[in-house]
């Protein structure tokens, strides 16, 4: 019987780039919380792979998407249909997420070693909440924060993660030590507001339009404004669910992807 999920849109609520080893893989330090809003995947007896939604354009349905790939790598077959509602490329984590869902549905367990081998964001994915990954994303603890009201936007143009980390002037910068428990959402607030995004800056200078994207979230009275993974995509955080609404009802506009979410 087919089984249906959400893929939840990852967020990189802080991402600090610590080293890069000799190999060239980059280290991080980044906390990770997951949306209430994503793709949706469908499994079921079979084989193959459909892609549908309103961002099916340029989704590969070959051996070129995460998800055959995941199947293949736990030796399962099925029919998979994927209903595309996040950007892509967007630094939301979603060929990850969709593998890591679709894992998660046909009932697979693979090896941290086995889903890294698939992509850095594919193990924290695995969990879909709330987590600290460093590492090239082999190091995944949970973590428990309390729901922070959110607004994603993304300005619907590509950029490329090769030539943001190509674009760092400094690879070796500090993590964000340890991460206290939070009491409520505004505790979270603070301290998040003190973290950063180390390739921010970098991805300003790959593609100058995200840092309009930052301003106008800023302009909404947002306690955190930050870019998510490599970008485009970039977030605002709110003490209250009706303060990210009404911020992302003030972000509309032609060219742009808005959503209001929580993340956990």
């Amino acid at each position: 019987m087919p089984v249906r999920g959400l893929a939840p849109a990852k967020v990189n609520l802080t991402l600090h780039v610590t080293g890069r080893r000799a190999d060239g893989y980059h280290l991080l330090d980044s906390l990770v919380a997951f949306a209430d809003i994503g793709d949706l995947v469908t499994v079921a007896a079979g084989d193959g792979l459909v892609v549908t939604g309103p961002f099916a354009a340029g989704v590969p349905t070959d051996d070129g998407n995460l998800i055959r790939r995941a199947l293949q790598l736990g030796g399962l077959r099925r029919a998979v249909t994927l209903e595309k509602r996040l950007p892509h490329p967007a630094g939301l984590g979603g060929g990850s997420s969709d593998a890591a869902t679709v894992l998660s549905l046909a009932g697979a367990t693979l090896l941290i070693a086995d889903l890294l081998s698939l992509g850095a964001d594919v193990p924290v994915c695995a969990t879909a909440r709330a987590a600290r990954m460093r590492g090239v994303g082999e190091d995944v603890v949970p973590l428990v924060l309390p729901p922070l009201p959110a607004v994603l936007v993304n300005p619907c143009f590509a950029v490329s993660t090769p030539s943001v980390f190509r674009a760092l002037d400094h690879v070796g910068n500090a993590g964000h030590g340890a991460v206290p428990p939070f009491s409520d959402t505004d505790a979270a607030l603070s301290w998040l507001a003190a973290q950063r995004n180390d390739l921010e800056t970098a991805a300003m200078r790959v593609a100058p339009g995200i840092g309009g994207v930052l301003d106008a979230i800023r302009e909404t009275g947002a306690q955190v404004t930050r870019m998510s993974g490599s970008g485009a995509t970039c977030f605002g955080l709110y003490s209250t669910q009706a303060a990210a609404g009404t911020a992302a009802a003030a972000l509309e506009r032609d060219g742009w992807w808005v959503r209001a979410c929580t993340l956990r």
